[in-house]
């Protein structure tokens, strides 16, 4: 047992000389990153409904109205670009924080499609797909340990958690209507904004020395967290290229405010501003409630950089 003490307090000791050394050789210091990342989608899951519809690709026969092949869209917003500048400090040679601050813009991505479907007498059919966007600002503060340099390389590893401070779900609807007395091209956007969430991540990475103060990085890093939505709103409604936004017109009969407003809750019921549980006591000047949904932000993505040191 003494035996077992001892052995164990040289030890401590030895760590102890070893982290006084390498502190005197490469003291504490400041060094800020500048990259770019390219993700690809992880974890893809079903798509949330688009305005009511089901996020399906649906494909019609002569008659539109039936249904000869249906796809189930997935995906993750979390395939895309991003850039950022992260600012980090070492308490030690083997120890460090670090507090990025990125720009990410994803793919776009097809959240709901429909070929010749049968929508009004006339006969008139619709053609059109919904396609969503993420861009967001974040914060991501960070724990990473260093490895060692070797030869001019020093690999490291880090986890830390992702903020997001800002952004939005831009989801643009196009569609042909043809009927005998045309064809009517539509256009709307909508924009959700998002409630606050926390995400995760982790990279492993290496830096190259080119100089005293100038040294390469590469990151391969793995991101994961959901975003519910807060609100929406319609923002751009055309028909033809001519702003219908607050016009009733045969393709868009309700142009009332709950009709361009959203507004996401837990649940609906017979007190919420709904027409599907509250028909009788719905009020178009509010907000149309309706239940939350979620998209996934999940990827793996590369990051190359410049990295400077004080």
């Amino acid at each position: 047992m003494k035996k077992n003490l001892f052995l164990l307090g040289l030890l401590v000791c030895s760590m102890v000389t070893m982290a006084q050394t390498e502190k005197t050789d490469k003291p504490e210091s400041w060094y800020f990153k500048l990259g770019g990342s390219y993700f690809i989608q992880t974890a893809a899951a079903e798509f949330p409904t688009v305005s009511g519809a089901l996020p399906n690709t649906d494909v019609y026969g002569p008659d539109g109205t039936t249904l000869i092949s249906r796809e189930t869209n997935h995906g993750s917003f979390g395939q895309g670009f991003r850039t950022g500048l992260t600012a980090g400090y070492r308490f030690t040679p083997r120890l460090g924080v670090e507090l990025g601050f990125n720009y990410f813009n994803s793919a776009d991505k097809t959240m709901v499609e429909t070929t010749h479907r049968l929508v009004a007498a006339g006969p008139t059919f619709a053609t059109g797909k919904a396609v969503g966007k993420l861009e967001a600002y974040d914060i991501a503060p960070a724990i990473v340990l260093f490895l060692g340099e070797t030869h001019g390389f020093e690999p490291y590893t880090k986890v830390g958690v992702i903020v997001p401070v800002h952004g939005t779900l831009d989801i643009e609807t196009t569609r042909t209507y043809t009927n005998p007395a045309g064809v009517t091209e539509t256009y709307s956007k909508d924009v959700i904004k998002p409630n606050p969430t926390v995400g995760f991540t982790a990279a492993l990475g290496t830096s190259y020395k080119l100089g005293t103060h100038i040294s390469l990085f590469a990151e391969l890093e793995y991101r994961n967290f959901t975003v519910h939505g807060k609100t929406k709103e319609t923002e751009i409604y055309t028909e033809n290229g001519v702003d219908k936004l607050n016009t009733p017109t045969a393709f868009r009969q309700d142009a009332s405010y709950s009709a361009s407003h959203t507004k996401y809750v837990k649940q609906i019921n017979t007190t919420s501003n709904s027409k599907v549980t509250n028909a009788a006591g719905f009020d178009n000047t509010k907000a149309t409630d309706d239940i939350s949904s979620y998209v996934g932000i999940s990827g793996l993505g590369f990051t190359f950089g410049l990295k400077y040191s004080l």
